[in-house]
């Protein structure tokens, strides 16, 4: 806006929630307007007036990240020195690049933001006070300031921001693009974490999504060394302050599941879990919407006709601004943002003070084998929970196609987990011991045949299911225990025809569903190798049996 010299709506109030911690401590020289904290209605504007995105009938702000539609999972970094030496689980997800080259592209960074406009949003991450980190989000674009604003705490007293000094700065610059000839990187995208400096970096990249999991990463680096589990995933809680968990990619139902009419909503993605305290790590959600459903998921359907949603390339009309869910044109991976208080019964709080009674390991199994629900021991868990079985769904990174991708990624969240996977996995059996949790292993994939031959299981029978395990209605059933896996598997469940339960009985030929299941058990197995050495022998045990020929 400074190449039109004319006043934008907020320019005048940029200052008023600034704080007495400026950008020069970051190194940050000759901006020409740095917007200090707006509110949502001032980046609305901001954001319109610099044709970032449009308005939408209901009220939501739509905007297109242009060949970014998701996550860069083959561009994330990880600064190499001292501190993280050891500890990172260094490989696929955690690329490791040198505290030189980082510097040099800081530097560079900062020369490309001289002179130029910026939105600055002091949050912090966490809803347990005890546990809530200071983190300060640079953007060159008003919309991912409005993006920071729905997804994290924020706080909301002037003296608040004057006193808030970050312990992390997360500076997102989507038109700096780093150099793979002199930075050594896979392209000219880069997410990159230095968590000597306390500083991450997304260049080269639209997709807000990086944003949220940046910090969702360093969570899980920090939290952990205080004893406290980070986790990729959703948690409710009910009436009787029993809190439920739900692990999963995304894609796998963690958002649609979590948000139950019948129990309050602690978040959808993001959480700790401490001796004393369930907590989200955020304050909005950030779901996926296409071809959402009015009946099946109404509570984030209403969401996308409301001011205050952020939609990230949902197709609408031009003319009449009305969206279309329907219309995956520009990705499958169309996604919402907004502030958690949307959804009706959320918990205010954003955590709860109690420990969890039931954790749910969903997993979209695109072979069509595995039974809807299953009980797992707690050793069964952990090689559950290191495994990560499921599948990627089209569209949630780049380069993925329509056809559902099988993968194995540990602790249900590999890409944004830093330490080695028993790490977490040890945090998670102490702390489901002490709790005595019961654990379920839940399929939302197909049944009937692999992807393209049998059908996705609906959300109405998944959540029936669920609610009955969640209910303790399936405490009262008989089970049966699995040939292959060796958990139990319960016969009946009300509300659900008993032959669900059977999933061979779906398949049109026994013994190929028979093969399947035997292949998906010996992938299991061969992926479970990498982590010999590292586990205990009675975890290795607890995992699948192949058929005796």
């Amino acid at each position: 806006m400074k190449y039109f010299k004319f006043t934008t709506p907020a320019q005048k109030q940029a200052t008023e929630f600034k704080s007495d911690f400026g950008l020069e401590h970051h190194g940050f020289k000759h901006l020409e307007t740095v917007f200090w904290n707006l509110p949502v209605a001032a980046l609305y504007e901001e954001a319109i007036i610099r044709n970032e995105g449009k308005l939408v009938q209901g009220g939501a702000f739509v905007v297109h990240t242009g060949k970014w539609t998701a996550r860069a999972a083959d561009d994330k970094y990880i600064v190499k020195e001292p501190s993280t030496d050891e500890m990172v689980d260094w490989g696929e997800y955690n690329r490791p690049i040198t505290e030189e080259k980082f510097n040099s592209i800081y530097a560079r960074l900062l020369a490309f933001l001289q002179g130029e406009e910026v939105f600055v949003q002091d949050v912090y991450a966490g809803a347990d006070p005890d546990y809530k980190l200071n983190v300060r989000v640079i953007t060159d674009t008003a919309w991912q300031s409005f993006f920071a604003h729905n997804m994290f705490n924020v706080y909301e007293d002037r003296s608040a921001h004057r006193n808030f000094v970050p312990e992390f700065t997360v500076i997102a610059a989507p038109a700096f693009n780093v150099d793979p000839r002199i930075d050594g990187t896979r392209s000219e995208t880069a997410i990159i974490i230095n968590f000597a400096q306390r500083i991450a970096i997304i260049a080269g990249s639209k997709y807000a999504g990086e944003v949220k999991k940046s910090v969702f990463t360093i969570m899980n680096f920090l939290l952990p060394l205080q004893d406290v589990l980070a986790m990729h995933c959703s948690a409710n809680v009910g009436a009787k302050g029993d809190v439920a968990l739900f692990f999963g990619l995304s894609g796998t139902g963690k958002t649609t599941l979590s948000a139950d009419p019948t129990r309050s909503l602690i978040g959808d993605d993001e959480h700790g879990w401490s001796d004393d305290s369930v907590f989200n790590f955020e304050a909005g959600c950030y779901a996926k919407v296409v071809r959402l459903s009015p009946t099946a998921e109404p509570e984030i359907y209403a969401c996308t006709h409301r001011f205050g949603s952020i939609l990230e390339n949902v197709m609408f009309d031009e003319s009449s601004r009305f969206i279309d869910l329907d219309d995956n044109k520009l990705t499958e991976n169309t996604r919402i943002s907004y502030p958690i208080d949307f959804i009706p019964n959320a918990v205010p709080e954003k955590m709860a003070y109690s420990q969890p009674q039931n954790i749910v390991f969903l997993t979209a199994d695109a072979q069509g084998v595995l039974p809807p629900i299953a009980r797992l021991t707690l050793d069964q868990a952990i090689y559950h929970f290191m495994s990560g079985y499921t599948s990627k769904i089209a569209g949630t990174e780049l380069g993925l196609g329509i056809e559902p991708e099988m993968t194995f990624s540990a602790c249900f969240g590999a890409p944004f987990m830093v330490h080695f996977p028993y790490y977490y996995a040890k945090i998670l059996k102490s702390k489901a011991a002490r709790s005595g949790a019961k654990i379920w292993l839940v399929n939302t994939g197909w049944v009937g045949g692999k992807f393209g031959v049998g059908k996705r299981i609906s959300i109405k029978h998944t959540r029936r299911m669920l609610n009955a395990a969640i209910e303790g209605e399936l405490d009262q059933v008989t089970y049966r225990k699995d040939g292959i896996f060796g958990f139990e598997v319960p016969l009946t469940c009300p509300g659900i025809d008993d032959d669900v339960f059977t999933p061979e009985s779906a398949w049109g030929n026994k013994e190929e569903y028979w093969q399947k299941y035997d292949a998906l058990a010996a992938r299991y197995i061969e992926n479970f190798k990498k982590f010999k050495g590292q586990v205990p022998e009675d975890i290795v045990l607890s995992g699948p049996k192949r058929l005796k020929k």
